[in-house]
């Protein structure tokens, strides 16, 4: 049963979600601290910059706000399992608060501040394994469908909004008055969720080492089919996000400027915060698991068609398609959500969020290193191309491992305390409780 009084209507409405308190207070303190990931990214990239005038310190500098997800989502995300969520999450964007506001001193040295950014970056995992873990608590049945598309929404929004503002806070301010605005971002995110948003217990007791927990939720995440299919139709983003990744050399070559490399970005952006709330409430669950499969492999192979080399305008109709497709994710996403028990929620979506993170970074390398030897249309359409030959094979397997009630079957929302070593709850029954694309 959901925490908040009242019987979830048959049919959900972003409304009814919007109308739970908690989830009000969850979803404005996302916007903020997002939004305030990326000031701080942007911020300390330029100041670094200016101090250095060094390039490679500036990547360095960028890259510490990725790193950490590789070692907080394996050794860090379980925290929101073995503690109080709402104390998670309060603690770290408190923690992030004082960090993010060490940086605004003056006089700190280059590495310190890369140092401070990283340290800060190391407690995102566990607010978003938290934040992620407590949304099914708070919305239950389809609400927790539709919440979770608004989330997307938002997350994406919110990135976009905060690179900006990142930029022009530091063009009209400075860069530490705009550090200044990122650290109370954090403290008022923190506030939100202390106030609105209610304590609940932890969903599980602190067992073993933190070595042999991370090995527990790899085992737990790999070892059963079903999750892993589902975590891996989660990781094909990596493939048809490549565009974002060469998208100034792909409209170059197409002899535009800032603006075509801006357009490029947005299509992806605006198609994909447009098509996942219809997605989500216009398509009924079972349908939208149903579609899962062949929506994964179209996402991936609309890109294939760069491969023909369109001009921009039916660049952007592709990467527009192909973003829209991946509103799949909100169906694998449910479904994850209900096959991981409660007390090892946060781990699951820790890794699967790690493995999203580090995978595009990766991805978007590894395009920029083949964009020097083959044109930028080309390596979409490669991208695109393995994409959808992994997409069909998941789909494929999806088939074969779906749990008993039937590969379209709805999938049902865990209990909220289900009892330690319960085995994953069956994607069945009538009622449903996001996105492995990006922190879920």
């Amino acid at each position: 049963m959901s925490d908040h009084a009242g019987a979830v209507p048959s049919r959900a409405t972003f409304r009814g979600v919007f109308a739970v308190p908690e989830f009000r207070a969850l979803w404005f303190a996302l916007v903020l601290s997002v939004a305030g990931d990326r000031i701080a990214l942007v911020a300390l990239t330029l100041l670094v910059y200016d101090r250095s005038r060094s390039p490679l310190l500036a990547a360095a500098t960028y890259a510490a706000g990725y790193l950490p997800w590789v070692v907080g989502g394996l050794f860090l995300a379980d925290i929101a399992d073995r503690r109080p969520r709402r104390a998670v999450m309060v603690a770290c964007d408190a923690a992030r608060a004082v960090l993010v506001a060490a940086m605004t001193l003056p006089g700190v040295p280059v590495g310190a501040l890369v140092a401070l950014l990283f340290a800060a970056t190391m407690f995102a995992p566990p607010f978003e394994s938290a934040r992620a873990s407590i949304t099914p608590d708070i919305l239950s049945g389809e609400r927790y469908a539709l919440g979770t598309a608004v989330i997307q929404t938002t997350f994406l929004a919110a990135d976009v909004a905060g690179a900006a503002c990142g930029g022009l806070a530091v063009a009209l301010a400075g860069v530490r008055p705009a550090l200044g605005i990122d650290a109370a971002t954090f403290a008022a995110s923190a506030l939100l969720i202390r106030l609105g948003t209610r304590a609940r217990p932890a969903a599980a007791q602190a067992a073993g080492s933190p070595l042999a927990r991370a090995a527990a939720g790899l085992r737990l995440v790999f070892g059963d089919r079903a999750l892993r299919t589902l975590l891996l139709f989660g990781w094909l983003v990596v493939f048809y996000t490549v565009p974002q990744g060469v998208a100034a050399p792909y409209a170059a070559r197409l002899g535009g400027g800032p603006v075509a490399t801006g357009l490029v970005l947005a299509s992806t952006s605006a198609a994909t915060m447009v098509a996942t709330p219809l997605f989500s409430r216009f398509v009924r669950p079972r349908r939208r698991l149903a579609l899962m499969g062949p929506l994964a492999t179209a996402t991936c192979a609309a890109l294939m068609l760069t491969a023909l080399r369109p001009g921009l305008a039916m660049s952007l109709v592709v990467f527009s398609a192909s973003a829209a497709f991946g509103a799949y994710q909100l169906a694998a996403n449910t479904a994850f959500v209900a096959q991981v028990p409660n007390q090892r929620r946060a781990q699951a979506f820790g890794i699967a969020n790690m493995g999203v993170i580090v995978g595009q970074g990766a991805g978007f390398v590894a395009a920029g290193a083949a964009a020097q030897v083959v044109t930028p249309a080309a390596v979409i359409a490669v991208a695109g191309g393995i994409g959808a030959v992994a997409a069909l094979a998941l789909t494929l397997r999806w088939r074969r491992v779906s749990p008993p009630g039937g590969r379209h079957a709805a999938p049902r929302r865990p209990a909220r305390a289900a009892p330690r070593g319960a085995k994953p709850v069956p994607l069945t029954g009538s009622r449903q409780p996001r996105r492995l694309a990006g922190p879920v």
